[in-house]
C-alpha cells in the first residue's frame, strides 16, 4: 500500500460520488480527521483518515504544483 500525502488545497477524487453527483473534493483540512468541500455543492464534512484513504481514487489537483 502506497503513503500518499495530501495537503490543503488539493482536489481528489472519490471512488463514490456524493448525493449531488460530484466525485470531487476540496481537501480543507488533514490530519487524523480529513474535512473535505464537495466541489458540487460546498457541502463540508468530516471524515476519518482510514476510511477516506481507502476511497480515494486519485488527486486530480495537487496544490504544490
Amino acid at each position: 500500500m502506497e503513503n500518499r500525502e495530501y495537503g490543503l488545497g488539493d482536489i481528489v477524487e472519490l471512488k463514490k460520488k456524493h448525493p449531488c453527483g460530484s466525485s470531487e473534493m476540496f481537501v480543507i483540512r488533514a490530519g487524523m480527521d480529513f474535512k473535505l468541500r464537495c466541489v458540487g455543492c460546498s457541502r463540508e464534512f468530516m471524515i476519518p483518515r482510514n476510511k477516506i484513504e481507502k476511497n480515494i481514487k486519485r488527486i486530480v489537483r495537487n496544490d504544490n504544483e
